[in-house]
C-alpha cells in the first residue's frame, strides 16, 4: 500500500482550518508539545535545522525563534500546507521546501538536528524515513519526534477508544469540514507503533540514546535521539 498520495490529497484539502482543528481536537495542549520537541533539538548554533512534514509552520518557525542564529528548513510533501505556513510566518527567514521524506533531497551529514510532527504515522516504511533522516544528520545530530501512539489498555482505554471513533471526526466535520481526514487520523493512530515499538525503529536506523515521553493521557509520545 502507498500511503503517499492520499495522505498529500487529504492535508491539501484541510490546510486552511488545520491550525483550528489541532488547538481545538488537544485543548492547545499541541503548543506545549511543540515547545518540548524545540528544546530536545537543542540549540544548533550557526548550523541548519531541517523540521520534515512542517505542515502549516509552527515548529518551523518556534526553531527559528528559539535559535535565531540557525539556519531552519520547513519541508512538507503538501503544497498547500506549506502556503499556509508562508503566509503565516512570512516575516520570519525559513527555508521553505516541497519534498518526500523517503527521499530526502539534501546531502548526507547536513543538519544538526531534524525535527517532525505527525510524520511517520503518514509513511509506509518508517524505518526506511529514519534511515533517511539519519544520513542526513551530522555525527552528534538530534532527532526529535512527535506523534500519536496508541492508548495503553486501561480504565481509559473505553473512553479514548469514543472520543477518537466518534469525537474526533465530529470536530473534523464541524471545523474542518472533513470528517473523513479525521476518520484517518483515528485509524491510523489506532494502528500505529507503540511507543517502545517506535523507539525500537529509531535504534536500528542507527540512533542512540533513544528515549521518549508521553502526553494527554498516553494518546501523544515524544521520541529523541542522536546519531553518534
Amino acid at each position: 500500500m502507498n500511503k503517499g498520495p492520499g495522505v498529500q490529497r487529504m492535508f491539501d484539502a484541510i490546510a486552511g482550518r488545520y491550525d483550528l482543528m489541532n488547538r481545538t481536537m488537544t485543548l492547545g495542549q499541541d503548543q506545549r508539545w511543540r515547545r518540548f520537541v524545540v528544546a530536545r533539538a537543542g540549540d544548533p548554533g550557526r548550523g541548519w535545522v531541517l523540521d520534515l512534514a512542517t505542515g502549516t509552520g509552527d515548529i518551523a518557525a518556534l526553531l527559528r525563534r528559539s535559535y535565531p542564529e540557525a539556519s531552519v528548513i520547513g519541508a512538507d510533501f503538501s503544497r498547500n500546507m506549506l502556503a499556509e505556513a508562508r503566509r503565516r510566518f512570512s516575516d520570519q527567514a525559513i527555508h521553505w521546501q516541497v519534498c518526500d521524506a523517503n527521499r530526502l533531497p539534501f546531502a548526507d551529514r547536513v543538519f544538526e538536528a531534524v525535527t517532525f510532527g505527525y510524520l511517520l504515522r503518514n509513511v509506509d516504511d518508517s524505518l526506511a524515513v529514519m534511515e533517511e533522516v539519519h544520513r542526513v544528520l551530522k555525527p552528534g545530530g538530534r532527532v526529535v519526534c512527535l506523534d500519536t501512539t496508541p492508548p495503553a489498555d486501561n480504565l481509559l482505554l473505553p473512553l479514548l477508544r469514543l472520543y477518537f471513533r466518534y469525537g474526533i471526526p465530529l470536530l473534523g466535520r464541524l471545523i474542518a469540514r472533513d470528517a473523513s481526514a479525521y476518520s484517518y487520523l483515528t485509524g491510523s493512530t489506532m494502528d500505529f507503533h507503540d511507543a517502545e515499538t517506535l523507539a525500537g525503529i529509531f535504534r536500528q536506523a542507527g540512533f542512540s540514546n533513544v528515549g521518549y515521553r508521553k502526553f494527554m493521557l498516553g494518546t501523544i509520545g515524544i521520541h529523541w535521539g542522536i546519531r553518534p
